[in-house]
């Protein structure tokens, strides 16, 4: 067996947006993805469903540690022909002691190869609106190391050059050392009132960032709180703040938003809420099943010659629909003359991944609203499918199988979800989550039948909020004896978006 490579991967500074696409392409063909605690669960998606994933924090407690099994891991799985992904918080060779494991993989005789990434100096500097580097104020930058090896005899730091630096002092972990760093520039002559920033969780709705004369620094970090992870900025750049900072204006900065949609549909909702500067929480309050029993769905498709109407109500239902017709050796041409309709835009969508468009979509994306589109359409004695989950309002069938014949087919299963997250149910206990969205009656019945006691008195004091989709989930949320803050006008993702922006 052939020894795979090992790719000591950057990560970024926290924004799962700023992965690069060599990352990605990295991770795509991982066995063994070893990453580091604050890197981003959401990157992980990108990985392989069956690659082993584990935190290095598994590994050891202690940081110093985890070193050695961190290199034994990396080394024994690419000896057994595993791709391995070395997945590194910033850039692998900006203090991510990156050189030292690439050094253990040469002398293993590992093939490896560095991924950078964008380190935390630029990503907090761009998110929090400080300028690394400007024609009228700092015409160099300097990373340095807030915390350097502390075998080392005496530290190699020249803090009279750095001192008198003509340019952007970054210090990255310094936090813990902060008034002895702040003492060091100032004894060696740097002015007590040069503009400096502190940079906490950057690139995330959490990011804090707090500015304030050099000498006064320490003593604002401790009386505001600051703590690690944070970057430190020293320059004349970070008066301009003011004028550049932008992500901390994003209309949902700091919100805390929880997305209860499936897993796998949730990554939409998630990365838009994340990109406006909200906070999301994942926990999933139904999954999507495959049904048990085929056979009625397998007759309905070799009828199809005789059915005039294809209805979906849900992407999950296109999806199920036409991978069983692959699995039965057919392809799109089983559909002949059969017309489309879609419930809404994402279920559009998922017919235009196969090539197909909707005859029909109703321009309100509810049941009702698409059997009255339908029935502007039907001829009488035509023939139309439902094809949806084995659960939910039976709206569409009653309204239509009085002008026409209506057979309606399971085509996916929707069960309550199984899995509580406990990290999750607890931040809602404590009040740390300010917003729930639901997205379907089903969602909204199965997450509040689980809340308890003070999750349900939280809610009906408006502590946290709900956020529904459309009017019928909205009755459902009151049918349960829970208040609506907000509803979506739109019932797209887009506008439960649009919702919570609204909400004041």
């Amino acid at each position: 067996m052939s020894i795979a490579t090992v790719y000591l991967v950057g990560a970024g500074p926290g924004h799962p947006g700023l992965l690069t696409l060599r990352a990605v392409e990295c991770l795509r063909q991982a066995d063994l993805v070893l990453y580091d605690k604050l890197v981003s669960p959401i990157l992980l998606e990108y990985a392989p469903a069956a690659a082993e994933k584990r935190c290095v924090t598994e590994l050891a407690s202690h940081h110093d540690e985890r070193v050695v099994p961190i290199h034994d891991s990396m080394i024994a799985a690419a000896r057994a022909g595993r791709c391995v992904v070395r997945l590194k918080g910033g850039d692998p060779l900006v203090f991510g002691r990156g050189a030292e494991e690439a050094e253990v993989l040469r002398e293993a005789g590992i093939p490896f190869e560095i991924v950078p990434g964008i380190t935390a100096a630029i990503g907090a500097g761009a998110y929090a609106g400080i300028s690394l580097t400007h024609r009228n104020h700092a015409s160099a930058v300097a990373f340095v190391t807030g915390h350097e090896n502390p075998h080392k005899p005496e530290s190699i730091l020249d803090w009279n050059a750095l001192a008198r630096f003509p340019g952007t002092l970054v210090i990255y972990m310094g936090m813990s050392r902060i008034d002895r760093i702040v003492a060091a520039l100032l004894a060696e002559g740097k002015d007590p009132q040069t503009p400096a920033a502190v940079v906490q969780y950057a690139t995330l709705g959490t990011q804090r960032t707090l500015t304030a004369p050099l000498a006064e620094l320490p003593r604002r970090v401790r009386d505001e709180g600051f703590a690690a992870p944070a970057v430190i900025f020293v320059s004349p750049v970070v008066a301009l703040r003011d004028e550049l900072a932008w992500f901390e204006r994003r209309p949902l900065f700091g919100k805390r938003v929880l997305v209860t949609r499936p897993r796998h549909q949730a990554a939409e909702l998630v990365h838009r809420l994340i990109d406006l500067g909200a906070v999301p929480f994942v926990l999933p309050s139904v999954e999507i099943r495959e049904i048990a029993d085929w056979a009625p769905v397998d007759r309905a498709i070799q009828s199809l010659r005789q059915t005039d109407w294809l209805v979906f109500t849900s992407a999950n239902g296109v999806t199920a629909f036409l991978g069983r017709l692959e699995k039965l050796g057919l392809d799109l041409r089983a559909l002949g003359n059969v017309r489309l309709a879609a419930i809404g835009p994402k279920t559009s969508a998922a017919l235009q991944a196969f090539h197909l468009k909707p005859d029909l979509v109703p321009t309100r994306f509810q049941s009702e609203d698409l059997a009255a589109a339908l029935l502007t359409q039907i001829q009488p004695g035509q023939r139309v499918l439902l094809a949806r989950a084995d659960r939910g309002r039976d709206v569409l069938r009653q309204q239509l199988e009085a002008h026409c014949t209506v057979e309606q087919i399971a085509v996916y299963s929707q069960v309550d979800a199984l899995e509580v997250d406990d990290e999750v149910m607890n931040a809602l206990r404590r009040g740390e989550i300010e917003y729930i969205t639901l997205t379907s009656s089903n969602i909204a019945k199965s997450l509040l039948a689980r809340l308890d006691a003070t999750c349900r008195r939280r809610i009906e004091a408006r502590e946290i909020k709900l956020v529904s989709i459309s009017p019928v989930t909205s009755d459902t949320i009151r049918e349960l004896g829970l208040p609506v803050t907000a509803e979506a006008k739109n019932a797209t993702t887009e506008g439960v978006v649009e919702a919570l922006i609204g909400i004041r």
